[in-house]
């Protein structure tokens, strides 16, 4: 499913509830911190050697698969409400992290 058939999906979702008076994009953008906290919540305390195999356990498994899902979702609303093309503006930020981040430079550590 391409990212333009979500948005519809997503606005045709709130409209048939009456919830896009509630979607501006300040309540969208602090919904969408409260559910990157609930998906930090799942690997809240977790060794790093646990949070690499979260996948393998099916509860985390599906708290991940569940909190990756709303961050997109809130994610895409707030870029439909916005009328940015978020697709376009990930393709722009990764020509400017590759001119920042020259790949020979960040194997050497330089990079983030």
């Amino acid at each position: 499913m391409e990212i333009r058939e979500l948005q519809q999906r997503l606005d045709a979702f709130a409209r048939e509830r009456d919830w896009e008076r509630y979607h501006t994009p300040k309540n969208l953008a602090m919904a969408l911190a409260g559910e990157v906290g609930e998906l930090l919540e799942v690997f809240q305390w977790l060794t790093p050697e646990e949070s690499a195999d979260v996948m393998n356990h099916p509860e985390r498994a599906e708290a991940v698969s569940h909190e990756m899902a709303d961050v997109l979702a809130y994610l895409l609303r707030l870029a439909d409400v916005l009328d940015l093309d978020i697709a376009q503006a990930l393709r722009e930020k990764m020509e400017l992290n590759a001119l920042k981040y020259p790949a020979p430079a960040a194997r050497d550590g330089d990079g983030a």
